[in-house]
């Protein structure tokens, strides 16, 4: 019975000895990123550009994994169940971090429960762009059209549930009106029949409106953050034109499994702050009319948790169903 338990005590002490030389010696082998959405789109190509430079730093290589489809739902659920090590992390966002669980209400992983935030990366606010051609040039016309034919005015999306309806959800329990929703399989595609005149409007995201906006191919109307961009000084927000509650910022960040050791999220959170700091990445991301993240996994927790709530209110007051 003693050496029953003498060997237990001991496999216990050989696991925590094994657990604390793994920790002091991560990274030892390549780090895997998870991104849920195909290659090519925002999500993929910031992952890239921070696992370059973090890379460097941790003297390992950082591997992206694209894992597409149910609106991020595969790849988080994927990170959410791999082994909590440090080598498998994921780029985490908006949908399937502070919206998918209510509008799915059956995921297979809990955002709070089975991920554990790494760092947030970004934040930006989208912009509400009409067509050049379009009657409507302002916050007012388009209510007041709105409010003289209830449910006749078009909003593109690149699907249900992600920033570009949810947007215009919260602008229409705010402004009291109502309009109808076109979503497309892509946002690209959103914004191309929008620009052909097959829609009305479209709450687009910065990045994405910007150099239509430059080459006068939309017009913008009003952006979603509390204060004007440096981009568009000119451009009023939601907040100046009498709906402070509009307030919509498109962000993303690293996240990995529950129960990844404090330790590991801590080298890692530290080596994507000091790749958030390099001077190229921080001119393109700005460029881009976004907010450079950084900080800690408590903020970014923080943050994920103010959003679910934020953005569940939402889902359920509009009864948003997925498709």
């Amino acid at each position: 019975m003693k050496i029953t338990r003498i060997s237990q005590i001991l496999v216990l002490f050989l696991a925590a000895l094994n657990l604390a030389h793994a920790q002091s010696n991560f990274p030892s082998k390549p780090i895997t990123v998870v991104v849920p959405y195909g290659a090519g789109g925002s999500a993929d190509s910031r992952s890239r550009q921070l696992a370059q430079r973090m890379s460097v730093m941790l003297k390992q290589p950082f591997v992206i994994e694209n894992k597409a489809g149910a609106g991020g739902n595969i790849g988080t659920e994927f990170v959410a169940r791999a082994v909590p090590d440090g080598y498998t992390i994921g780029m985490g966002n908006f949908a399937p971090l502070a919206v998918n669980k209510t509008l799915f209400g059956n995921l297979r992983y809990d955002p709070e429960t089975d991920l554990s935030p790494i760092i947030l990366i970004e934040k930006g606010p989208l912009i509400l762009v009409v067509n050049p051609n379009s009657q409507y040039k302002s916050i007012q016309d388009i209510v007041a059209a709105a409010k003289a034919k209830p449910g006749t005015l078009t909003f593109s999306s690149g699907g249900i549930g992600g920033s570009h309806q949810l947007s215009a959800e919260l602008f229409m329990q705010n402004a009291g009106i109502q309009m109808i929703h076109v979503p497309y399989k892509s946002g690209s595609a959103a914004l191309t029949d929008l620009m052909a005149g097959n829609v009305d409007m479209m709450f687009d995201q910065m990045y994405s409106a910007v150099p239509s906006i430059r080459a006068d191919k939309l017009r913008p109307i009003a952006i979603t953050s509390k204060k004007r961009s440096p981009l568009f000084p000119n451009l009023p927000s939601f907040a100046e034109l009498g709906y402070p509650k509009v307030e919509v910022l498109n962000w993303q960040g690293f996240i990995a499994p529950a129960g990844t050791p404090k330790p590991i999220i801590d080298i890692l959170n530290k080596a994507a702050n000091e790749a958030l700091k390099d001077p190229q990445l921080r001119e393109l991301m700005l460029s881009q009319g976004n907010e450079i993240g950084g900080g800690t996994p408590a903020e970014f927790a923080a943050l994920i948790k103010s959003e679910a709530a934020k953005w569940s209110a939402v889902v359920k007051a509009g009864n948003i169903k997925p498709e």
